[in-house]
């Protein structure tokens, strides 16, 4: 019988030592302008039931969602015959919305705010409001596999609930500013828009087809081009007249400043009333972030786009929403989130908002390897290799070892006597740049031998001198 050959369900990847490095550094990278920010971490679990996360994505999303099988035998296994008190024919008739329900009650989570927002009604009793929290975790999307996209991929969360207040709105922009500066990721468009603005162009359309058709095709306008939107547009019942009015208002050029002066005269004009709940408050909105991150003192303009196109398929957005994009790299959005007044009330506690963000974790990571931003030293874990001679020389090295560790260098001795060239490679092979070499020569001078593998370099040191090099 041959061997079976290893594989990974697709969509998944293995992380190696020094991917598992760079992660890290992203991780770290992020957990502290939160943590700085004043959100505090959280954990929930990979499973959720499917009652928690079916109808908060959208269709799409719900065909999107990873179902687990419950435990037990669902069919019996003379005859395939069917267990009557479990699943009928009559279900399997009608099809899987029937039989999904008394199969799978649990799913792999599809994002960390629904379960954020499930965390929230379950535990509102011991919490503070404002409450401010960041997750990292991972999470699961029956999606098709493609570059940058995955089926199991990491998200840094990072929401705050129980405030109306759009301050928290400006600090997720200086929070992502902050977190794409410090990873080198310079080039990047930070896009702000507002659901009551896209609602407000949906009633200068005059009220044909949906909202949500409106909502959908403008998300794709990216991928798809106008054309293709003009097309999509169409067959919802969208007019040619209506179209054209819609591209106008998408059209609208200028900085942050003057779109939102444009637009407001461009719903006058178009017969969006003033008191409109929905355009008005949502310029209004966007007028106050801008305020607040002058207030600031944000400098960075050139990164941040009022992009009245920018959509987020997500149905429960209702206020700003966010987007981000790295410019010189051709890849998807890296961060994106927004405002969720009606979230928790899905769970029984109406009236709770929230606003919150996610970084995709393998999309930072991807942009980083091609523009070759990590750090050099970022995927070195061992700094220094002591060599092994012999078992004299081991003997000798372990209390070395041992102050190199307390002193806070990562060191580690070669586990067994050896040429020298073998540890020298394992050294290179691992990326660990000194080799630390004591001979019988340097021993009994109290003297070490320091290699720095880059450059070839030797010096000649005490082991105080090796310390305050290393350390």
């Amino acid at each position: 019988m041959s061997a079976q050959q290893p594989s990974i369900p697709q969509g998944t990847r293995d992380f190696g030592p020094a991917v598992v490095a760079r992660r890290t550094y992203i991780f770290g990278v992020i957990r502290r302008v939160f943590e700085k920010f004043g959100y505090a971490p959280l954990e929930t679990p990979t499973l959720e039931n499917l009652s928690v996360l079916t109808g908060k994505y959208g269709e799409e999303g719900d065909q999107l969602l990873f179902k687990v099988l419950n435990s037990g035998n669902f069919l019996k296994k003379q005859k395939g015959e069917v267990v009557k008190e479990q699943v009928t024919a009559d279900d399997l008739v009608a099809g899987p919305r029937a039989v999904l329900p008394k199969i799978a009650e649990k799913g792999l989570r599809y994002d960390l705010t629904v379960p954020f927002a499930r965390y929230v009604v379950m535990n509102r009793h011991t919490l503070t409001f404002p409450f401010k929290r960041y997750q990292i975790q991972p999470v699961w999307r029956a999606d098709r596999p493609q570059r940058g996209r995955y089926r199991e991929f990491y998200q840094c969360d990072a929401d705050v609930v129980g405030t109306n207040s759009l301050l928290c709105e400006a600090e997720i922009v200086l929070m992502m500013s902050e977190v794409l500066t410090t990873l080198g990721l310079t080039e990047h468009t930070i896009k702000i828009n507002h659901r009551g603005v896209l609602g407000a162009f949906y009633k200068a359309l005059g009220g044909e087809g949906t909202e949500v058709d409106l909502f959908t095709a403008i998300d794709k306008l990216d991928k798809i081009g106008q054309e293709g939107v003009e097309k999509e547009l169409a067959g919802r019942g969208f007019s040619p007249e209506a179209t054209e009015r819609l591209f106008d208002l998408l059209g609208v050029g200028g900085d942050f400043e003057e779109k939102l002066e444009r637009l407001l005269a461009a719903f006058a004009t178009a017969g969006v009333e003033p008191d409109n709940p929905d355009g008005y408050k949502g310029l209004q909105d966007l007028q106050q972030v801008l305020a607040y991150l002058r207030g600031f003192g944000f400098e960075q303009w050139q990164n941040l786009e009022f992009d009245v196109t920018l959509a987020r398929g997500l149905s429960y957005y209702t206020g700003c929403i966010f987007e981000i994009k790295i410019n010189n790299v051709n890849m998807g959005s890296v961060s994106g989130g927004g405002r969720y007044d009606n979230l928790t009330g899905a769970f029984g506690l109406p009236g709770v908002s929230g606003v919150g963000f996610s970084f995709g974790v393998d999309r930072l990571y991807d942009c980083l390897e091609e523009l070759q931003l990590f750090p050099e030293a970022v995927a070195t874990t061992t700094r220094c290799l002591i060599a092994n001679f012999d078992a004299d020389s081991e003997a000798a090295v372990l209390p070395v070892l041992r102050q190199l560790r307390e002193a806070g260098v990562a060191s580690e001795l070669y586990p067994e006597p050896g040429k020298l060239g073998r540890q020298f490679k394992y050294a290179d092979g691992k990326g660990i740049p000194y080799v630390l070499l004591q001979g019988s020569e340097e021993r009994a001078a109290g003297q070490f031998k320091l290699k720095t593998l880059a450059t070839g370099q030797e010096q000649l040191l005490t082991l105080t001198e090796v310390i305050r090099l290393l350390a």
